[in-house]
């Protein structure tokens, strides 16, 4: 069994956290309902995302159950107000140091890194936050990979580059014909409308 939590707070970036959501919660009913994912905030109250979805959490940062695997989201919530919530970046740190894997999407990162998870590490994030995350220092961000494995620290790029994360961490964990099973009943065949690699008009 794996126990997913996921960390939410005002001004998460909602596809940071629900595309992962998703990920983890297919790869449990394929697996027989074997899996438990949660929501965690800071208090019991309804979360206001950075869009505006509205989310109840499962549980606080005082009464989750044990977590095998954290997921930290970005957000503007989480570049402008969490890095400097003691209370949430010491909680951060200390599930971390317990948990078999940490996870990071998009400027999450810049959570990671004030809890002092992402320190001497090479991680990845939205690509208009690269250099002001590597100007923090302690560092190495790399540019060109929608999502970057350093030992038990997964992070990724922007928003839906989430998804690529949690489908290569459940592959780690149950196997790469399971994730593909994952992504093939989520439908997960990137295919956008206007090509990706096309320079601004």
């Amino acid at each position: 069994m794996t126990t997913y939590g996921l960390l939410i707070f005002d001004r998460v970036e909602e596809l940071d956290f629900v595309g992962p959501w998703e990920i983890f919660t297919a790869s449990s009913m394929l697996r027989d309902d074997a899996d438990t994912a949660v929501l965690i905030a800071e208090s019991a109250d309804p979360v206001r995302c950075n869009k505006g979805m509205r989310v109840l959490p499962d549980h606080t940062l005082d009464d989750h159950p044990p977590l095998d695997v954290l997921l930290v989201p970005g957000g503007n919530g989480a570049r402008e107000t969490q890095v400097h919530n003691p209370v949430v970046t010491g909680w951060i740190a200390g599930v971390a140091a317990r948990a078999s894997w940490v996870t990071g999407v998009c400027t999450g990162a810049a959570l990671l890194h004030a809890a002092g998870v992402a320190r001497g590490r090479r991680v990845a994030t939205h690509f208009s936050y690269e250099d002001r995350l590597e100007a923090l220092g302690g560092v190495t961000v790399v540019r060109d990979a929608r999502y970057v494995v350093d030992g038990n620290l997964v992070t990724s790029q922007g928003v839906s580059a989430g998804i690529d994360m949690a489908l290569w961490l459940v592959g780690r964990l149950h196997g790469r014909d399971h994730a593909r099973q994952v992504r093939r009943y989520v439908q997960y065949e990137p295919a956008p409308p206007y090509l990706a690699d096309e320079p601004p008009a």
